[in-house]
């Protein structure tokens, strides 16, 4: 299937590692040039030019820290000199600290909200308009399934995370007439660092080795496994395409079928 992404423009943040590098190759094997970014602009430099000998596409490199909003602005504008507009942003980060939400702190809080709600919006918000312009726009949130389902020892996450949601699903609303879809992607247990994180923290809270926590996992996902980034990034790449023009404001599950809720 063509997915309709050849040439296509897109910016995809936290591109370095996990969700986000897949991400940027399933745009990228569909012929859509890019900026990707994340804080080490040395591993972005070689990752640009492993892309670009693969795909041969176009692949910039801009380092930037969602915890410093000014670099939000300067990695939009970045974006839109490198290729002259952007018609795709995938709005990613690190995850947060895991937790009880009776051990949180409020300067916990306050730190997380700004790289997990205010950074993404900003961002945004600063890209929007050329989208409106044209016409055209896709703008993906790679999520959590805590969006759906609150995960345990993860109260940073759900908490942030469900601002998102709303705001996510109010603007698709507001830009459904301009050709402009917002959508998110959860993924599920997918092996990222992030898994190995939270499971480590999860097996020195319960006093288990971690191959104990992993086996009890993948026994809880109909799948019975974990997932490949690459089925995620594939899903990643249909949301961004025309061929998904009819959907937006919506929380798109790629998770192996471990939410139980319909």
């Amino acid at each position: 299937m063509d997915l309709g992404l050849k040439g296509k423009r897109a910016l995809v943040m936290g591109s370095s590692k996990g969700l986000g590098r897949a991400t940027a190759e399933a745009l990228a094997a569909e012929g859509a040039n890019l900026v990707i970014s994340g804080r080490n602009l040395t591993e972005l430099e070689a990752q640009a030019g492993q892309m670009r000998a693969a795909f041969g596409t176009q692949v910039y490199a801009v380092a930037a820290d969602v915890g410093r909003l000014a670099e939000m602005d300067r990695l939009a504008d970045a974006a839109m000199q490198a290729m002259d507009g952007v018609d795709i942003l995938v709005l990613n980060h690190g995850g947060p600290p895991v937790g009880l939400a009776v051990d949180l702190k409020e300067e916990q809080l306050v730190e997380q909200f700004q790289k997990m709600v205010v950074a993404p919006i900003r961002i945004a918000n600063r890209l929007l308009g050329q989208m409106r312009a044209r016409k055209w726009g896709r703008i993906l949130t790679v999520g959590s399934s805590g969006m759906k389902q609150p995960l345990p020892n993860m109260v940073l996450s759900n908490t942030l995370r469900a601002a998102i949601v709303g705001w996510n699903k109010t603007l698709a609303t507001e830009l459904a007439p301009e050709g402009v879809t917002c959508n998110i992607l959860a993924p599920g247990s997918i092996r990222t660092d992030r898994t190995l994180e939270t499971a480590g923290a999860a097996a020195k809270k319960r006093g288990v080795p971690i191959e104990q926590i992993f086996k009890e996992r993948e026994a809880a996902i109909p799948m019975g496994r974990f997932g490949r980034i690459e089925e995620y990034g594939a899903v990643a790449a249909f949301l961004c395409s025309e061929k998904a023009s009819y959907i937006t404001g919506s929380v798109v599950r790629c998770d192996g079928g471990i939410i139980r809720g319909v």
